[in-house]
């Protein structure tokens, strides 16, 4: 069973999010709070993922984040906001935010992420994705131009680099190019090392704008799918 949590300071919407989520028969919701309570019921609730309100007037989500994340073991945390900014998108990424979810997502989207997020994956809406594809966050130049980083990598590292911008987990991963997971976590660990990236989900980030730009090698990916 997925444990999870929701911080929003909106009531209503903290409890239509959890009844979604709780019709799903591998998803709990033992708390829903708003940000002031957040570090406290962590602890207490040990969630796998939880959903967080990136504008609440009493804390911040962003502070919110760095208390969670600062947690023996932390959960995944998928910032859930109304509307995003490149800069929030900056800061969330750099306090290891899992991911980004807009309000507007359909339940199934809702609960679609939270089984993602609880396996080790990373999810970015739609609108997420176009804002830092536009290079906001940088492994590399912004536009133009091939990141001389990309090179390092081998052809293998590549494939893993192409499967982390759909956002697989390791396991995902190493089912897709025949690799146990242990490996595929190996290639992803080296993937961030040569790249200067801190974690999967900036790592998820430079795969979209590498994409975008046909800064990719040609691969043999395609082969596996």
């Amino acid at each position: 069973m997925i444990r999870v949590m929701i911080v929003d300071d909106e009531i209503l919407l903290r409890s239509c999010m959890q009844r979604i989520l709780e019709s799903e028969a591998d998803i709990e919701v033992p708390v829903a709070c708003d940000g002031r309570e957040v570090r406290e019921a962590v602890a207490a609730h040990r969630p796998d993922v939880v959903l967080l309100d990136l504008r609440m007037p009493e804390v911040d989500g962003l502070t919110a984040l760095e208390g969670i994340r600062a947690h023996q073991d932390p959960p995944a945390v998928a910032v859930l906001t109304t509307f995003l900014r490149d800069e929030d998108i900056a800061a969330a990424l750099r306090s290891g935010a899992a991911g980004f979810l807009l309000k507007d997502a359909t339940p199934q989207e809702l609960a679609d992420a939270v089984r993602v997020l609880a396996s080790g994956g990373t999810v970015l809406s739609p609108a997420a994705a176009r804002i830092v594809v536009d290079g906001y966050l940088g492994a590399g130049p912004r536009h133009g131009g091939r990141d001389p980083r990309l090179d390092t990598l081998t052809e293998r590292e590549q494939q893993v680099l192409e499967l982390l911008g759909e956002g697989l987990t390791n396991a995902d991963i190493g089912r897709r190019l025949l690799l146990s997971a242990s490996t595929a976590k190996e290639h992803v660990s080296s993937i961030l090392t040569k790249l200067g990236l801190a974690n999967r989900v900036q790592a998820a980030v430079a795969a979209h704008r590498a994409a975008a730009e046909g800064n990719l090698r040609p691969s043999a990916l395609a082969e596996t799918r």
